[in-house]
């Protein structure tokens, strides 16, 4: 009997000028080295279609009632786990053009911090949570996502979102500044993206010059990052 064949992790599309990655299906899209591999290709092949002097922009979303459920715990080896994230969330805050997270599912833990790495967030108001699990569960964040939520969000949000563990629905995620906006379903909130894509990518910026000016912005993020990615290496290194 042939082997069936398996359903990809995501997909990626062209839309005239911008480019869409779904996380397909309706599971929780939790977060382990198949699915991170997959993301890295698509955005491998994002890269060779773009040109490196055209401006485009790019949109993160999924199916199903999550967005991400965050890192896959029970996966054999967390240690590949976090380095995998750490790997995805480089790759997201080095991509040389605006980036968009519309988010049409819960997005707890590393889930929401993917959101984050996105220069936009858009969310659906009739579905889903921002929730950071950590503190009810006793998993320490690392320097590297943990300066991702620190350099996103106001002080009182981060404060709330790290060491209270609130769930944001989307009004609450709005009046904190976490989102840039709400729409009333998946699909309004993924039209939505689809202008501010439209709205970007006409501003004509140098991809580029653009990654750079992201790489000022938030010059901790980049370095915390960087110190993941060479510690996992040392780690990995020192075990052969």
């Amino acid at each position: 009997m042939a082997q069936e064949e398996k359903e990809p992790y995501c997909r990626l599309e062209r839309r005239g000028n911008f480019f869409v990655l779904t996380l397909i299906g309706d599971g929780e899209h939790r977060i382990n080295p198949p699915l991170v591999d997959a993301i890295l290709a698509c955005l491998q092949t994002l890269r060779s279609l773009s040109s490196p002097s055209t401006c485009t922009a790019l949109i993160t979303t999924g199916h199903g009632k999550f967005f991400s459920n965050g890192l896959d715990l029970a996966f054999p080896s967390r240690d590949a786990v976090r380095r995998k994230f750490a790997e995805l969330l480089s790759a997201y805050i080095n991509l040389p053009m605006p980036t968009i997270a519309a988010v049409c599912g819960h997005a707890a833990a590393a889930g929401f911090i993917l959101a984050l790495a996105h220069d936009y967030v858009y969310m659906r108001k009739d579905r889903g949570f921002l929730y950071m699990s950590e503190i009810d569960v006793r998993i320490l964040i690392p320097p590297g996502p943990m300066n991702i939520i620190r350099s996103k969000l106001t002080p009182r949000a981060f404060r709330d979102a790290v060491l209270c563990g609130i769930k944001h629905t989307a009004g609450m995620a709005l009046e904190a500044g976490i989102v840039d906006s709400m729409h009333g379903n998946a699909e309004s909130t993924r039209e939505a993206a689809f202008s501010k894509a439209e709205e970007l990518v006409a501003r004509k910026w140098n991809p580029d010059f653009y990654r750079e000016m992201r790489a000022a912005m938030y010059p901790e993020v980049f370095a915390a990052i960087s110190k993941t990615l060479e510690d996992s290496d040392v780690s990995a290194m020192s075990k052969l």
